[in-house]
């Protein structure tokens, strides 16, 4: 595993928990360049502030952590 990609695994492992106490969790599904796929599960998948979630919660925390240049794609809704 490419060290980027653990590094990023690590941070959205860091954050689960906040996510899993409201009901909903967040799934790694693949990191192309800069760019982290993930999908929201639960209560999360549905939530009207998902997208604040993804944005500044999770993107923020990867630019902070790992890298400032990472976009967070939400694949929620892809098949």
């Amino acid at each position: 595993m490419e060290d980027l990609e653990k590094r990023v695994i690590e941070a959205i492992d860091y954050v689960r928990p906040s996510l899993q106490n409201d009901g909903g969790d967040i799934e790694f599904v693949k990191i192309e360049g800069k760019k982290v796929y993930v999908k929201l599960r639960g209560a999360c998948a549905g939530c009207m502030m998902a997208e604040m979630t993804l944005k500044n919660g999770v993107e923020r925390m990867l630019r902070y952590n790992v890298d400032e240049e990472i976009d967070v794609v939400d694949l929620t809704f892809e098949k």
